[in-house]
């Protein structure tokens, strides 16, 4: 797998470059940050490489840093997100921008990013918001801080009761019961974060019989028993 390219920028557009190495051309997809990094054709460029490899082609993902390719193999790590929409999110905003956005529940946010609807921001958050902690620069760290001390915490719990509620109905339980649900699950206290109480809910309504709004129960008769009756 190739993870790494030095040579001379032949070309650039704000999704791809053509990177000459040794006389070979490389074309290589970018997110729009990286491009905002690169000098102009004829100079030299290194970038870091995530090679994708399909059934009829090898393609090639190209990053300015470490940091922001790491985020890129976390993000197409999630569920319905492959290299082309990974390379969306990360032209619709910075790394830290993205690292933020999935840390502090930013639904609206994540949203505003072509192809990118409630439901994949939501799992986003669910499955990276403890996976990106460990990309956030110094600088994002410290602005974090100061909005916990100030008294802004990461998620408020309203916020998190809107977006674990709107996850439950999107799977289809009925929103009376999920609304009890995420309550109990809130109640509980601790460390909260929207995997933890999405979980937590979807355990209190395991131990709940009738939750689907199209589940149908049948009676059955005793056998040898009347059957009722059809008029026509």
């Amino acid at each position: 797998m190739i993870a790494h390219l030095s040579g001379i920028l032949l070309s650039k557009q704000a999704t791809s470059v053509i990177v000459d190495v040794g006389g070979v051309g490389y074309e290589v997809t970018i997110p729009v940050s990286t491009f905002y990094d690169l000098e102009e054709p004829g100079s030299k460029v290194q970038l870091r490489i995530y090679t994708h490899v399909k059934e009829d082609a090898l393609q090639l993902y190209g990053f300015k840093t470490a940091r922001e390719r790491e985020l890129f193999t976390r993000l197409i790590s999630v569920s319905g997100i492959g290299p082309k929409l990974g390379i969306t999110l990360l032209s619709g905003m910075s790394a830290d921008e993205m690292i933020a956005s999935i840390r502090t529940n930013n639904l609206a946010r994540l949203t505003l990013i072509p192809g990118v609807g409630r439901k994949t921001a939501e799992r986003l958050v669910m499955e990276l918001r403890d996976k990106v902690a460990s990309l956030s620069s110094a600088e994002l760290e410290e602005e974090l801080g100061v909005r916990t001390a100030a008294g802004a915490p990461l998620a408020t719990e309203d916020s998190l009761r809107t977006d674990v509620l709107s996850a439950l109905l999107n799977l289809g339980y009925q929103r009376s019961t999920a609304e009890k649900a995420v309550t109990g699950a809130l109640d509980e206290g601790g460390d909260i974060s929207m995997e933890l109480i999405l979980r937590r809910s979807l355990r209190k309504l395991g131990k709940v019989k009738g939750l689907l709004p199209r589940e149908k129960k049948f009676r059955v008769q005793p056998r040898g028993a009347p059957q009722p009756r059809v008029g026509w």
